[in-house]
């Protein structure tokens, strides 16, 4: 073999060698997770849910309320992050669950369970409710909240809203309460709707 032609072999198996030490041109890149997305409360308590009655068959909720994050921007009807307590009668506990879009502001990513405590009973302010009575959405009850409350949201444009989910004495049905504020007592107005026939019921103004 001549010269040129043992170059030319050599010159082939090197590349050869190169071809076989690269990564494969086919491989693909890991697609990029999708942001985090806020929740409708009826969404996050379904969640939430399946793992209340893990912890007691009986389990039955006594409140739902939403939490704003910094890093997740709440929608109409939406938010970031939901805690809901369950209470069994059966035992007289009561269990506090969060379900959160991310892991931070204080929060694990998913449904959190807290540690069970005494559950002394139903007040005037605060009983249990029937799973079936949360028929309607706070996307809907933003919806029939905000219709009434057209001149306040003028002048409230970047108030925070709470979602408050809950049976009392006030009312016949379990409710929404839509509260403009960043909490019930900073509030100033906020509106009640029926979780089960989505009707408006009382403004409170303070």
């Amino acid at each position: 073999m001549t010269k040129r032609g043992i170059a030319l072999v050599l010159a082939a198996a090197a590349a050869m060698l190169a071809g076989c030490s690269s990564s494969p041109s086919t491989e693909t890149k890991q697609a990029a997770a999708p942001p985090p997305e806020p929740k409708t409360g009826r969404e996050a308590f379904y969640q939430i849910f399946v793992s209340a009655r893990t912890w007691s068959p009986d389990a039955t909720p006594l409140e739902m309320r939403s939490i704003n994050l910094n890093a997740v921007k709440s929608g109409e009807g939406k938010a970031g992050a939901w805690r809901a307590t369950f209470v069994s009668e059966a035992h007289s506990r009561q269990k506090t669950y969060t379900w959160s879009a991310i892991e931070g502001e204080g929060l694990h990513q998913g449904v959190f369970g807290e540690p069970d405590e005494t559950w002394s009973g139903p007040t005037a302010d605060l009983k249990p409710f029937p799973v079936a009575a949360l028929k309607f959405d706070t996307d809907e009850a933003w919806k029939e909240a905000s219709a009434k409350s057209a001149e306040y949201i003028q002048k409230h444009p970047d108030s925070p809203i709470l979602y408050i989910l809950a049976s009392s004495n006030r009312f016949p049905d379990t409710t929404w309460r839509v509260v403009w504020g960043a909490s019930v007592a900073a509030s100033t107005y906020s509106v009640f709707v029926d979780a089960t026939t989505g009707k408006f019921l009382e403004k409170l103004k303070d």
